[in-house]
């Protein structure tokens, strides 16, 4: 029989038929014409055939049925995928099959905050009476050294004050659980003990103010650089000055000390090196050689010096990273060339808070940004009190830094930003707590 003579004859059946015969026949058309692919399929398959869906599409497809459901949750590479999609870090060890998915739904979550500008709050520390000058963060405790010739350290999630010492006037401070180095407006550095607020090493030597500091116990030596355009390396425990490194030809507003993590011609993974910077320029010194150890490199944004750099620099072993007036400078230190330059039109003079894998943390004179990294897109911003200004970029940080590599669900805590401001007080952004 022809299709339609074939319709014609089912019509005329389905016509004779009573409600028994009805139901009978759409119980059977159900199972015929309604395939469940994926409880038919096999799981490795159904595994594919989901790969190729967006994560939205997946959670709508969990409220069909309950065995979706379970097939979709248990898909770990699908979940896995859209969670680096959304800049979070994976442990491959977690094998966990409703976990990946969990992580997900909390990761869109903090995502959208971040869009809708809802993932911070700010808080504030009162105690100091003059000018709030140098910051330093380290694993939830907050170092601040002001004029009123004291440094406090806080916990900055109670807000309370650990320590209090007398100092001298604070540029620079650098802290641990024993000690606190601080480098002066009076040309000098100090080492103070926290639990008694005595003062255990004087460094003497610059002719200007010293406006940071960095030391590294291994190797027992402290850096420093000062408005006399000179680097200074010290032994930390006796206090003397192993060597001055001269060249540049501005104030030295940074110094970092950093374990080198790549190979090159001029060092080796494991290398101690030594960056310093200024208005101009950031020269890469070797660390631990010899006494009169010379300049490996010297880098810059332009020749002619008509370009300054921001007093921010980022050093990671790997990476050397600064902003200016032409965006943020990415360097690899293995071989010292330019990786990209990330310009940011809509928005001029970005300064540099912190550099990971992921993100960037950059601010302005009325906003923190969060960048994404792979886009080169400001994917949020929060608004910001009016700051105290540093042409030495010392009464501003950023604080934890892990999450600049990639969210995880647990780095997104604590302190995101801190500011001095004009009344003395410090200006904090934290993270605020997932829903």
């Amino acid at each position: 029989m022809p299709w339609k003579q074939k319709n014609e004859t089912l019509d005329h059946l389905i016509s004779l038929s009573g409600a028994v015969q009805l139901r009978h026949l759409s119980n059977n058309l159900e199972t015929l014409l309604k395939r469940d692919f994926l409880k038919l399929l096999p799981l490795e398959l159904s595994f594919y055939l989901l790969k190729w869906l967006d994560p939205q599409t997946l959670l709508t497809c969990c409220l069909v049925s309950k065995q979706w459901n379970k097939v979709i949750s248990a898909c770990t590479e699908v979940w896995q995928t859209a969670c680096k999609n959304l800049g979070w870090q994976i442990d491959d060890s977690v094998q966990d099959a409703l976990h990946w998915k969990k992580v997900y739904l909390k990761a869109i979550l903090r995502m959208k905050q971040l869009e809708d500008h809802e993932a911070f709050e700010t808080s504030s520390l009162i105690g100091h009476s003059a000018r709030v000058y140098a910051l330093y963060y380290k694993d939830g405790l907050l170092c601040t050294g002001s004029d009123d010739l004291s440094a406090k350290l806080w916990d900055v999630s109670t807000g309370q004050c650990v320590y209090g010492i007398q100092t001298h006037t604070c540029a620079a401070v650098k802290f641990d659980e024993q000690k606190l180095v601080t480098g002066s407006f009076d040309n000098t550095v100090a080492c103070w003990e926290w639990s008694s607020g005595a003062r255990t090493q004087h460094f003497r030597g610059h002719t200007g103010a010293v406006f940071s500091v960095d030391y590294n116990d291994e190797l027992d030596i402290l850096v420093s650089g000062s408005a006399d355009f000179t680097v200074k390396v010290w032994a930390l425990s006796a206090g003397t000055c192993l060597n001055t490194l001269t060249g540049h030809t501005e104030w030295v507003t940074k110094v970092v000390l950093q374990k080198c993590k790549v190979k090159s011609l001029l060092h080796s993974p494991g290398d101690y090196i030594l960056l310093s910077a200024d208005k101009y320029e950031i020269k890469i010194w070797p660390i631990g050689r010899e006494i009169n150890c010379k300049c490996l490199k010297t880098l810059s944004v332009s020749e002619d010096r008509s370009i300054c750099l921001q007093p921010r620099l980022h050093f990671d072993g790997k990476y050397i990273v600064c902003s200016s007036a032409l965006g943020l400078y990415q360097w690899d230190f293995a071989s010292y060339d330019i990786l990209r330059v990330i310009k940011t039109p809509e928005i001029a003079n970005l300064a540099l808070l912190g550099f990971g894998d992921i993100f960037a943390l950059l601010f302005d004179n009325r906003y923190l940004y969060i960048m994404d990294l792979r886009t080169e897109s400001l994917i949020s911003r929060w608004p910001l009190p009016e700051y105290r200004k540093s042409k030495r970029g010392s009464s501003f940080l950023a604080g934890e830094a892990s999450w600049l590599n990639g969210l995880d669900g647990h780095n997104d805590t604590g302190l995101v930003f801190a500011t001095s401001m004009p009344d003395h007080s410090i200006h904090l952004v934290l993270w605020k707590e997932h829903g």
